[in-house]
């Protein structure tokens, strides 16, 4: 069961390297044993588990890729069935879900990361949350939210997703004080309100955790996502970064200068195209090698997901690294018209048009072999002209135009969430 760590994301890098150290080496010797995966890299990486003596030395083994997992996937299971307590899969966003088990031990570590998370974004025992995510569909994030929430002993009020009239009513009924939520739902509980007569500003809410989208730009400040809600509705915003694979979350604190690293959980890196560690200040692709894992521990997973490291101490009084706004997905990544961009850049835009009411952004290989992006966009009431403005806004910001079609918000809101997904579908890569 997992310990106390004793607020070492607050003590001495030196302090916080050492309790790495020693748990990468358990790790090392409890994978080269149960691991089929590992142990079979190792053999043939001719690597003793004595190589790796700390954490410099883990750049002795390869990278694990989600290709990895997709191919070898009960390969990386190190436990028999009867100590599997729960399923999880993945997203599937950039392609087939992939299974993940927990045993009781890693409930207790998923507890405890969403328990400290929660937190360092300022949550107390005192507080009730109304979790506006699901909790069933094999999802990861409700559940840990549930089971880290129960650790700290606050309250909480477990809705679910969508339905913004229940999610009201439950909020005048029971008076939560901290939501969790996805922030472009966020938006539409807004509208719903606006258009219900609800005081929304007067309500219990006053801090919300974000969950699934960036409400910040790489300098910290609001995105146009972030300002569209505490434009409308001045509540606290907390950013916070997850994912199946680590099992562990990066929370914004009151300062909201990046996501803070729970260094007992997760030994982090920035790599670059060749796997090698990035410059300080450059922005590199996240990879984890995670700690106290039971069921299928990772070392050196690349998460697909790009951002940068910073690694002076926190206003708050944290020492350990904390990570920048997902700058985008390294295999999203698009090279339209001579332009390297990421999806988030595309979002960041459709988000300040008050008409656009929701969007699927395409991406797919043309008869020439290059990058085209198709943006189907539900509208209401838009203005004259409103497309040709909207391309020379899209120019202005990006120095390039997407081909746009206009459809209604009822179609591209199903087309959003095909029967079994978990979130919002809002990118489609066909290439």
């Amino acid at each position: 069961m997992l310990v106390n760590f004793n607020d070492i994301d607050k003590k001495e890098v030196r302090e916080i390297e050492i309790l790495q150290t020693n748990k990468l080496i358990e790790l090392i010797q409890y994978v080269n044993t149960h691991s089929p995966f590992y142990k079979s890299l190792f053999i043939n990486q001719s690597l003793k588990i004595t190589d790796i003596k700390n954490i410099g030395d883990l750049q002795k083994i390869p990278v694990t890729t989600k290709d990895d997992l997709y191919k070898n996937n009960k390969d990386f299971m190190c436990v028999s069935p009867d100590k599997i307590i729960d399923y999880v899969t993945t997203s599937g966003t950039l392609g087939d879900p992939l299974t993940f088990i927990l045993t009781d031990n890693d409930l207790e570590r998923l507890a405890y990361n969403e328990s400290i998370s929660l937190k360092c974004a300022g949550g107390t025992k005192n507080d009730i949350y109304q979790l506006m995510t699901t909790i069933d569909r094999r999802f990861m994030a409700g559940m840990a939210y549930f089971l880290g929430l129960k650790k700290m002993g606050a309250g909480v009020i477990r809705v679910g997703n969508g339905m913004p009239e229940f999610q009201w009513d439950t909020i005048n009924r029971l008076n939560p004080t901290i939501a969790i939520a996805v922030p472009s739902f966020i938006l539409k509980l807004i509208e719903y309100a606006e258009q219900n007569n609800i005081e929304f500003n007067k309500c219990s809410i006053k801090k919300i955790v974000c969950i699934g989208e960036p409400i910040r730009n790489e300098d910290f400040t609001y995105n146009t996502l972030g300002k569209r809600i505490t434009d409308k509705w001045p509540v606290k915003l907390f950013s916070t970064y997850a994912s199946t694979e680590m099992g562990a979350a990066f929370t914004e604190c009151e300062f909201g200068n990046g996501g803070h690293h729970n260094p007992e959980l997760l030994i982090t890196e920035f790599l670059d195209e060749n796997n090698q560690p990035v410059k300080i200040g450059e922005a590199g692709e996240l990879t984890v090698t995670t700690l106290g894992v039971e069921g299928m521990p990772l070392i050196r997973f690349k998460t697909g997901d790009i951002c940068k490291a910073h690694y002076e101490p926190c206003a708050c009084g944290r020492t350990s690294k904390r990570i920048s706004p997902i700058i985008g997905r390294k295999q999203q990544m698009i090279k339209f018209k001579g332009t390297s961009l990421y999806p988030p850049a595309l979002y960041d835009i459709l988000n300040t048009v008050d008409y656009i009411k929701n969007y699927i952004i395409e991406v797919y290989t043309n008869d020439i072999g290059t990058d085209e992006i198709l943006i189907n966009i539900g509208v209401i009431n838009p203005p004259a002209n409103f497309d040709k403005e909207l391309k020379d806004h899209f120019r202005a910001k990006l120095r390039v135009a997407p081909n746009i079609i206009i459809d209604s918000p009822e179609n591209i809101a199903k087309r959003q969430m095909p029967e079994l997904s978990r979130k919002p579908i809002t990118f489609i890569d066909k290439r």
